[in-house]
């Protein structure tokens, strides 16, 4: 068995093990819960504990913060044959270890081997035994495969891509609203933003998207629709509803809508049929409507469904009720989804601290509480393919006139203030702009008002007093400044 099977067969085994212990102790959760409880840990995957071994051993060694990472890979390996990079070519656990000689080497000669990238992108490499006793912090790194982009998957239970990708673009942002305004058309060309987003449910009717189309336009901004299904009439027939909802976006599409983001939150059972959540259905959705947009018009943009970021389903990484936002993104890596968006969506919109922040929030080291953990979920699915972040924002009480709603207070000692907001919204502006694999970030929000239960008006960047802090920050940013 080669390295690269031996690795996935190793992690193959451990999510089934894990998903039939774990299926009989889960609590399924409501719907809203899945963004808001605190994330689950893997306390008993071995390779889980091993990673943090090796995690461990590297911070004390060199001095480096790796509570989020780019990436990181694992094998099981063998060490009993010399290592011709070692100055005394030594076996052993400690043969990648330049300074220990044959003489001092410990007589371990079979584990995992952890690479693991940082933030900064610089590469480190560690190893474990198998009983996680021994652990030494390589100086001779691996040589591994290339780490250039991979193709796409291709899936041969879906339709063929239909060629004609829109083409790539330079970063830009924009802002959903609940209503162009006039307040509204002046603020986003105050923040220097060129494109303005809707949610639109198939239930309005094609009819309503092509009066938003044309309106949005008519103001002179580029306009995404995100469509949303529905839910009753998918779960009874997936492959004919998806073919109902091809017939919806395609529509939009011959009406020359600039993007198209297919769905919203697909992983979790509030937007998607409880009991039939993955990545793979959901492709299964994406390909059929990608297709039959590319088919009348190549030159509006394909969003994949943005996933909600969220880690409560645990270990497992899926339950009925919804899955974890990188186990689906991976899924639908798997299922081919690549071939089917020219962007692949994201959302961030639960952030408390500045976007350059590694570490620091109140509720602990997620990956999805920072923009960039966040961002690397889905660049690490889909590498080399742009993101599109389809949803980002900071909520912030101040001028509300009552608390924070209990589920969304996430910082109730250091709550957001205005002014950080708008220097949060700037500072991600510029972040991503710079990361490279960025086309599209869109501010959640620009004029909601509803505050309680779901406090959307705090993520408005036209506060109640009808100031825009972070306009004139947005738009210095977006302007050069």
């Amino acid at each position: 068995m080669n390295r690269l099977n031996m690795r996935y067969g190793l992690f193959a085994a451990l999510l089934l093990m894990l998903t039939v212990i774990l299926g009989f102790s889960l609590v399924t959760p409501s719907p809203v819960s899945a963004q808001f409880e605190e994330p689950t840990a893997t306390p008993t995957d071995p390779v889980w504990l091993a990673f943090n071994v090796a995690r461990d051993a590297i911070t004390e060694a060199e001095g480096v913060n790796l509570n989020l990472v780019l990436k990181w890979d694992f094998w099981q390996d063998d060490w009993s044959n010399p290592n011709p990079a070692h100055p005394e070519n030594a076996a052993g656990i400690d043969s990648c270890v330049s300074t220990v000689g044959i003489a001092q080497g410990r007589p371990i000669y079979f584990g995992w081997t952890f690479q693991i990238r940082s933030m900064r992108a610089v590469d480190y490499e560690a190893r474990v035994s198998f009983d996680l006793s021994e652990v030494a912090v390589c100086d001779i790194i691996t040589e591994t495969a290339s780490t250039s982009a991979p193709a796409a998957v291709d899936n041969p239970d879906l339709p063929a891509p239909v060629a004609g990708a829109a083409a790539a673009g330079d970063f830009e942002i924009g802002g959903h609203v609940i209503g162009l305004t006039g307040a509204a058309q002046n603020a986003m060309n105050t923040a220097g933003m060129r494109w303005v987003k809707y949610q639109l449910s198939t239930a309005a009717g094609v009819p309503k998207g092509y009066e938003l189309i044309e309106s949005t336009q008519a103001a002179g901004f580029k306009i995404l629709i995100s469509v949303v299904g529905n839910q009753e009439e998918l779960a009874a027939d997936p492959a004919g509803y998806a073919q109902n909802y091809a017939t919806f976006v395609r529509a939009l599409a011959e009406a020359n809508a600039d993007a198209i983001e297919i769905w919203n939150e697909p992983n979790i059972d509030r937007e998607w049929p409880a009991g039939q959540i993955s990545g793979a259905n959901y492709t299964a959705l994406l390909a059929v409507a990608y297709n039959a947009i590319k088919g009348v018009n190549p030159n509006t943009l394909v969003i994949s469904g943005a996933p909600t970021p969220t880690g409560f389903f645990g270990a497992a990484g899926c339950t009925d009720a919804g899955c974890n936002d990188d186990v689906f993104l991976q899924q639908m890596a798997a299922a081919g989804a690549a071939n089917y968006a020219d962007c692949i969506g994201l959302h961030y919109n639960e952030g408390v601290m500045p976007p350059t922040a590694f570490s620091g929030d109140p509720r602990g080291e997620f990956p999805t509480y920072y923009l960039d953990g966040n961002t690397n979920r889905a660049a690490s699915a889909f590498p080399g393919k742009q993101i599109c972040l389809t949803e980002l924002g900071y909520l912030s009480g101040d001028g509300m006139g009552t608390a924070i709603p209990a589920a969304y207070n996430w910082s109730p000692n250091d709550p957001v203030t205005v002014e950080e907001q708008a220097a949060y919204l700037a500072g991600a502006a510029t972040r991503l702009s710079q990361r490279g694999d960025v086309r599209l970030m869109i501010v959640w929000n620009i004029n909601f008002e509803a505050w309680d239960p779901d406090p959307m008006g705090g993520y408005a960047i036209i506060r109640p007093d009808g100031s825009c802090p972070a306009c004139s920050a947005l738009g210095t940013v977006m302007s050069g400044g």
